[in-house]
């Protein structure tokens, strides 16, 4: 019985010390040159009422110089609070210049709010991997044999 009960307490400062011991989880993200993606919506709320003034400002702070990233103004929905109505604000948009070498990286970036009760600010970290862009060249149908195939003939199997 006293095995059990150590062996329980074992596991579970073990369970409790990883699950508070590791870091947020990284969005990856992939890119190709000329390529948009939103990174995700812009507000700043209480009671399920916009408090910002304006968009926010966002600075890049990690990330390579082909990633332009923007604030899209239009309404969204704050679901974290569970509001039901959608509130000014806007989308986070990260765009792809031309990439001339593929890359993987981090992009940091740090969005400064005006709000009604001050001045704030939240940050996000995304692995990001770039991409050149690459025309191929499709052959024919006919010019292509099937894959697995070749070499098969009725009965075989």
């Amino acid at each position: 019985m006293r095995m059990r009960t150590t062996t329980f307490l074992a596991v579970l400062s073990l369970v409790v010390a990883t699950s508070f011991g590791t870091a947020q989880a990284q969005t990856r993200i992939s890119l190709k040159s000329g390529e948009s993606v939103e990174l995700g919506s812009v507000y700043f709320v209480a009671n399920c009422r916009s408090i910002m003034i304006g968009l926010p400002d966002i600075e890049v702070l990690e990330g390579p110089p082909e990633i332009t990233l923007t604030v899209k103004e239009g309404p969204v929905l704050p679901r974290r609070q569970n509001c039901a109505n959608k509130v000014a604000g806007g989308t986070v948009i990260a765009t792809a210049k031309e990439i001339k070498d593929r890359a993987d990286t981090k992009l940091t970036y740090r969005l400064k709010y005006k709000t009604k009760d001050g001045d704030r600010q939240t940050s996000s970290v995304y692995n990001l991997s770039l991409f050149p862009e690459r025309q191929r060249v499709l052959k024919q149908a006919s010019d292509v044999a099937p894959v697995g195939l070749t070499h098969w003939r009725r009965g075989a199997l």
